[in-house]
């Protein structure tokens, strides 16, 4: 009777190890589609597909992302963008590696007077080159720009991410739970 629960257990671990990979873009995609503060901005993911390193996240206006001049609210466009490099390098490198957003900065270009839209991408030839730069234990910042477009694909906002990469082993913290400690004085 000892072995019943062992079994069990084992089993429910390897299903959701092979079920979970093809539906973890449902699931974050409804999880994301469905947090209150995404909801209350009007952002939405429209298209993910993580391991092909690439995500559409579009937010209309509404009274609840409206600024004081009747624009889209720079907060909101930023969150628009937050998230999605992080969690796709995540998805990409694979549990090997410790993957944090260091640093971002978002450059307002123009007002945003509609729907807006930010595809971003990560091509496989920068996993490649981060695997490359990482393999020796040195931290590895990576930064990435977003255009945040209307729906006349004119440009209302460019953010930038810098992103903190590691491979776990050589990290200060075995766990992500001590994120300062993760971040070196490199670079």
């Amino acid at each position: 009777m000892h072995l019943l629960p062992s079994n069990f257990e084992t089993l429910k671990r390897r299903a959701k190890q092979s079920i979970m990979p093809l539906l973890t873009p449902h699931l974050l995609k409804l999880r994301i589609n469905t947090y209150a503060p995404y909801v209350g901005a009007g952002i939405k993911i429209d298209h993910i597909s993580l391991d092909q390193g690439l995500c559409v996240v579009s937010m209309g206006l509404n009274a609840l992302n409206k600024n004081i001049v009747g624009t889209q609210f720079g907060g909101s466009l930023y969150s628009m963008v937050d998230p999605f490099y992080m969690t796709m390098l995540m998805h990409q490198l694979g549990s090997s590696y410790v993957v944090w957003d260091k640093s971002s900065n978002i450059d307002f270009i123009a007002p945003g007077y509609s729907k807006v839209t930010a595809r971003m991408k990560i091509a496989s030839s920068e996993i490649i080159t981060i695997q490359e730069m990482a393999k020796d234990g040195d931290a590895v910042f990576r930064e990435y720009k977003v255009d945040i477009v209307d729906e006349q694909q004119k440009v209302i906002a460019v953010v930038t991410k810098t992103i903190y990469i590691r491979l776990r082993k050589y990290s200060k913290s075995k766990d992500q739970s001590s994120r300062i400690d993760n971040f070196d004085d490199e670079g």
